[in-house]
C-alpha cells in the first residue's frame, strides 16, 4: 500500500492506493510526511570508521556509544519533483540519501523488541547538507536551509518490506549512478533508533526519522542545474532538480 500527500486545487489530501501508478508523480509535490523529521548521525559503518581516530582524541576520547541525532525542521522538507535550492557562497553542497522510518502510532519509551510495531512504513529521504566540521553538534546552519530535506514520493507499508534492514540504496546525478549503498550499512538498527528516540521523546504518528546517510565523499556533491534522484530498493525513487538560492 502506497501513502501520498498530494495538492489539488490549493487543499492538501491523502490518499492510500495499492499501485504507485495510480496517482501521477507530478501530483506528489508535498513531503510524503508531515510530522516532526529527526535526523541519524553517524549511523553508517563506512562513515563512522573513517572518523574513529577522532573519536580517540580530544575533546571527545572516545566513540558516542548512542545515537547522534540532528532535526531537520519544517523549512527544509520538499516533496517529489520539487527544487532543492543550494547557497553559491558557502561551499560544497551534498546528497544524504537515507531510508525515512515514518511513525504509525504514538511512542513512547517503546522497547527494541515491539519498535516494528509503531512504525507506520518506510519513504525515502535525502538528507541534503553542506560539509560538517563536527558530527557529534551537526551544524544547523549546514543542515536546515530552506529545501534541504527532499522526501517522498509516498510512504510504503512495512508489511510490504521484509527486511527493511536490507534495502540497496542508489543515488544518481544526471542520470548517472554515482552511489551505492544499503541499510545494512547501519551502525544502530532500525529497532534500537526507534527504542532510543523514544525513550526521551514521544514520537507522534506521522513523524519521522532519518535512519542515517553515507559518508560524504565528491561523488555526492550536487550543484546548481543536476537533477538528483535517490532509489531505495522496493521503496521507489525521489527525484529532485537542484538550482541556485
Amino acid at each position: 500500500m502506497y501513502h501520498y500527500r498530494i495538492k489539488k486545487h490549493g487543499k492538501v489530501a491523502s490518499l492510500q492506493v495499492e499501485t504507485a501508478g495510480e496517482v501521477p508523480l507530478e501530483n506528489a509535490l508535498l513531503p510524503a510526511v508531515n510530522g516532526a523529521v529527526i535526523g541519524v548521525a553517524l549511523n553508517d559503518k563506512t562513515l563512522y570508521n573513517s572518523l574513529e581516530k577522532q573519536f580517540n582524541q580530544k575533546p571527545h576520547v572516545s566513540p558516542p556509544k548512542t545515537p547522534v541525532l540532528h532535526i531537520k525542521t519544517d523549512n527544509t522538507h520538499i516533496g517529489y519533483g520539487d527544487t532543492i535550492r543550494i547557497p553559491t557562497t558557502m561551499g560544497a553542497v551534498f546528497a544524504g540519501p537515507s531510508l525515512g522510518i515514518v511513525m504509525g502510532k504514538k511512542a513512547c519509551r517503546v522497547t527494541q523488541e515491539n519498535a516494528h510495531d509503531y512504525i507506520q512504513g518506510y519513504t525515502i529521504v535525502n538528507e541534503v547538507s553542506l560539509a560538517e566540521t563536527s558530527f557529534y553538534r551537526p551544524a544547523v546552519k549546514a543542515k536546515c536551509r530552506d529545501t534541504f530535506c527532499p522526501i517522498g514520493p509516498w510512504v510504503i507499508d512495512a508489511s510490504d518490506v521484509d527486511n527493511a534492514q536490507d534495502l540497496k540504496i542508489s543515488t544518481y546525478i544526471n542520470d548517472e549512478l554515482c552511489h551505492e549503498t544499503n541499510t545494512d550499512q547501519m551502525v544502530h538498527s532500525i529497532e534500537k533508533i526507534v527504542a532510543y528516540i523514544s525513550s526521551f521523546i514521544t514520537l507522534e504518528v506521522g513523524d519521522m526519522i532519518i535512519a542515517g546517510t553515507p559518508l560524504r565523499t565528491e561523488s555526492l556533491e550536487i550543484k546548481a542545474g543536476d537533477v538528483v534522484a535517490v532509489e531505495i530498493e522496493k521503496i521507489g525513487r525521489l527525484v529532485n532538480s537542484v538550482a541556485a538560492e
